[in-house]
């Protein structure tokens, strides 16, 4: 190591300019905030969405719509799904558990099982929901659909 290699520590060099601190700091007088106005004075805050006069965009943009607060809403798994899973995985009762250790659900959704597709596997499938062509397909095959609160 020689003296022309060093460098001073990350950091410590290059500060920040001080507003509101004299003369001597640069910004003296009126610290950065102009003459007169209201964004001169202290406590001064601009309201949240303001553009300086121009009409804010919370504004333009119309309201549409209704959204139900109460409204529940379910990841839906398709028949042909469960069949390759139980090909794959070769179980013959599916779960919830099952579905998210098979990546097809999150942690907290709620699952709806909706028909699309075959079924030749002879399942019992545990879902929190239930299509009625997917109950009559699992229960043709000698299956069993059970529905979970």
């Amino acid at each position: 190591m020689k003296l022309n290699n060093l460098t001073p520590a990350e950091g410590s060099r290059g500060r920040e300019k001080r507003i509101g601190r004299g003369e001597g700091s640069g910004h003296g007088g009126t610290s950065t905030r102009g003459h007169k106005g209201a964004q001169a004075r202290s406590g001064y805050s601009r309201k949240i969405g303001f553009e300086g006069g121009q009409m804010p965009i919370q504004r333009i943009l119309p309201k549409w719509g209704f959204t139900n607060p109460t409204r529940v809403e379910y990841k839906g798994i398709n028949v042909s799904t469960l069949q390759t899973l139980a090909e794959a995985a070769g179980v013959e009762v599916i779960t919830i558990e099952t579905l998210r250790e098979a990546g097809f659900v999150n942690k907290n959704q709620l699952v709806k099982i909706l028909g699309n597709g075959e079924l030749t596997a002879k399942l019992e499938v545990s879902a929190n929901a239930f299509s009625k062509s997917a109950v009559a397909k699992i229960e043709a095959v000698g299956g069993k659909a059970n529905t979970i609160e």
